[in-house]
């Protein structure tokens, strides 16, 4: 049967990328034309691996032993322990945002498997201060009302190397007291004083699947879920909806748990919406294919290995012995690439989390654009409706982790597929951004083949979307979209060019090493102003270059005086800005960031304007200090560094008050921009600082009947919307004139 259903599949996918597919006899194909399935047994089928490769090769698939990941030549996903480290990642992440460091600090944990199982057993080795007090499988109730941390770390790994363990071969002497290990098939289960007390019930006596479900309810820090069902579900939901008959007896509902953390490492423990409930009520979790989804990313990664060292094979640049040992010395660099994506995915969740309430109008945006455009159904998804969404706003309440979860994905598609479906090359991209996705080994040794693989522009398509997704958001390409009206591929080249320019990888860096040492509301403001500078960069960016975008060019134009500029920032600047940059800077430190990085912050603050430096400083030749100097002069004697902060701190409610206030932000920026092109205009052979000073000498009485107006706006009490209009339309007559 299994060799029957591997033939199957190769008749279905026997095709060659640019040529024409021809769909075999008797199939029903709903899917459009796929260049590849990648083929993870799963559930003790990935014995097979094996088979399904030595068919792919006597049928000379051109995929070859890469059609079905694992296998002896593959990624073991047990061995490498690779699911449950990425959904650890997940739980330090729940816990570092609460201030608790798990690798450090003792925590409770109660979970569903054993440790022979995969994601179970792995898991509960990823830290030595796990107190697991309870646990459950298709066989046996765990309990351990108060585990001796060292010991108990000791059992699990002892269990984890047995061949088939279960509870049953967990050493009594190590249980502490009132604990113990319980057939499922007994009738009763007596539960000693120090059971009941940490299970925070009063009954002495238990049916095993009653037992199940008070240890569901417990109080604990973190339920951890290895296993196999559906075990929670929304109290709107009845068991008749889950389609999961085998555990109606134990399923509770979601307004019943009190965990404070749940991570999903078995697929479909909870519903969709018993995750929205538990949130909604306070607990933190994410979706099963956002915890579980390093073992998949391991996977693709295999497949896409063994493609490009096929070629590599072909040329004669290394045989499939050595191939072989490579994929072994190379499998701790797979498993660091996949962690990083299980960090940043959890981390773009966490973005959205912390202004879930202000971002409330631009999600909802994003929601309705991709359910129009077809891609998403938001009932099947469980999003809120428009009414929904009104309801959340006047609670003062945003999306939760779930359905963001569910939009950071469905945003990722989107993007994934504009890119690798445009009639554009995506070439580009290689220039200036070589995607790392394959270990550096690969780029060192085959790098000239990395382009030419046979999966390219998929794999290009693919990083260049999550990169996008997990930096800046899933709403941040439909914004600037609706901003410039760029095309998807421009926003994309911007993003990279803004990334560049900015150094933003090196900042990005320096915030994720203080993970456990500042709060991490801390990280997510600063991340937040890295996001922030780099789409108004982006939109400036496509104001300039439009749809003819090169990402190479653009940066070598602009990258050199740009990071001239962040490097010198602090002496660029002058009065207000100067001090307003200073606070800022100040502001970091107090907060427990390295004066480097605050100055690095600071300096990011300015990148907008310095844009307009760098770019004027080449047009008209001049040294990019000296045309600095006269920018900020400028900011500084018209109060445009105060109307800025004006601007900024406008209270907005809503897409149309969000965007007025960013046309007072841009007109700003035009106004100081159209003025310095017309001061250069025919004045080559003059400082920058000069012609400013005889423009201000000439044109004296103009100039104080601004200041006037201006020193009036200032001494308001409230400045809104109007007055700021205001003083930015005396600003253009001033300069224009």
């Amino acid at each position: 049967c299994y060799r029957t259903f591997i033939c199957g599949l190769l008749d279905i996918t026997d095709n060659v990328i640019g040529e024409e597919v021809v769909a075999p006899n008797n199939v029903v194909r709903r899917d459009n034309d796929d260049p590849y399935l990648v083929v993870a047994a799963d559930k003790g089928t990935a014995t097979f691996s094996d088979t399904a490769n030595s068919i792919s090769a006597e049928y000379n698939f051109w995929l070859g032993d890469a059609f079905a990941s694992g296998g002896s030549t593959g990624y073991d996903h047990k061995k490498m322990g690779i699911t449950a480290r990425g959904a650890w990642e997940a739980v330090k992440r729940h816990f570092r945002e609460q201030d608790i460091d798990i690798q450090k600090e003792s925590f409770t944990v109660a979970g569903i498997g054993d440790m022979s199982g995969d994601v179970f057993g792995n898991g509960m080795l990823l830290s030595r201060k796990i107190k697991l007090v309870a646990a459950f499988n298709h066989m046996h109730i765990f309990l351990d009302p108060t585990p001796d941390i060292v010991a108990s770390f000791r059992e699990r790994k002892r269990l984890s190397r047995l061949r088939r363990s279960c509870w049953n071969d967990y050493r009594e002497e190590v249980i502490s007291k009132g604990g113990g290990v319980y057939s499922r098939q007994a009738k009763q289960i007596r539960l000693s004083p120090e059971a009941r007390r940490m299970l925070g019930t009063d009954v002495t006596k238990m049916r095993p699947l009653e037992l199940i479900r008070v240890i569901l309810r417990m109080q604990v820090d973190l339920f951890w879920n290895g296993g196999i069902g559906t075990f929670v579900k929304a109290s709107t939901e009845t068991n008749a909806d889950i389609g999961d008959r085998t555990n109606d007896v134990v399923r509770i509902n979601a307004d019943e748990l009190r965990c404070k953390v749940v991570a999903e490492g078995g697929n479909l423990g909870f519903t969709q919406r018993a995750r929205i409930e538990y949130s909604l009520n306070g607990g933190r979790i994410n979706t099963d294919f956002i915890d579980n989804s390093a073992g998949v990313d391991s996977s693709d990664r295999e497949v896409n290995i063994k493609i490009l060292l096929s070629a590599a094979e072909q040329e004669g640049r290394l045989d499939r012995q050595e191939r072989d040992q490579l994929l072994v010395d190379m499998a701790a660099d797979v498993k660091d690439l996949v962690l990083r994506d299980n960090y940043l995915q959890t981390q773009s969740i966490s973005m959205m989390e912390a202004r879930a309430q202000e971002r409330l109008s631009e999600m909802a945006g994003l929601i309705s654009s991709l359910d129009k455009t077809g891609i998403l159904d938001r009932d099947v998804e469980n999003l809120p409706n428009d009414s929904e969404i009104e309801e959340r706003r006047e609670r003062m309440m945003g999306l939760t982790r779930p359905e963001f979860s569910i939009v950071l994905s469905y945003a990722k598609l989107a993007l994934y597929n504009s890119l690798e479906r445009s009639d554009e090359s995506l070439d580009d991209f290689f220039a200036i951004d070589p995607y790392q996705y394959f270990p550096d080994v690969l780029h060192n040794r085959f790098g000239d083949l990395v382009p030419l693989h046979r999966l390219s522009r998929q794999i290009l398509a693919t990083v260049i979307a999550n990169n996008i997704a997990n930096r800046m958001g899933p709403a941040f390409v439909h914004r600037v979209q609706n901003d410039t009206g760029a095309k998807i591929q421009t926003v994309a080249r911007a993003y990279i060019v803004a990334r560049e320019i900015s150094k933003a990888n090196e900042i990005w860096q320096m915030i994720e090493k203080l993970d456990n040492k500042i709060p991490a509301s801390v990280q997510h403001n600063m991340m937040f102003e890295v996001g922030r500078n780099l789409r108004h960069t982006c939109s400036w960016i496509i104001g300039q270059y439009g749809d003819g975008l090169e990402i190479a060019r653009t940066v070598e134009h602009l990258g050199k005086p740009m990071v001239l500029l962040h490097d010198k920032a602090s002496g660029i600047v002058v009065g207000s800005a100067q001090n307003r940059q200073k606070n800022l800077v100040d502001g970091y430190i107090r907060q427990g960031v390295s004066k480097t990085l605050a100055k690095r912050m600071g300096s990011l603050s300015l990148t907008r304007g310095n844009l307009d430096i760098a770019d004027l400083a080449n047009e008209y030749r001049k040294d990019v200090f000296s045309m600095a100097r006269m920018y900020t002069t400028i900011g500084d004697r018209f109060g445009i560094a105060w109307m800025h902060e004006s601007v900024e701190s406008l209270n907005v409610e809503g897409r149309w008050q969000t965007l007025a206030r960013s046309n007072l932000r841009d007109e700003l920026y035009l106004i100081r921009r159209d003025f310095s092109v017309a001061l250069l205009h025919g004045r080559s052979r003059k400082k920058p600082t000069d012609i400013f000073q005889d423009w201000l000498t000439k044109n004296s009485s103009a100039v104080g009947k601004f200041d006037s107006i201006l020193a009036e706006i200032q001494l308001r009490d409230n400045v809104d919307f109007e007055t700021l209009s205001a003083a930015v339309q005396e600003l253009r007559k001033l300069t224009d004139g």
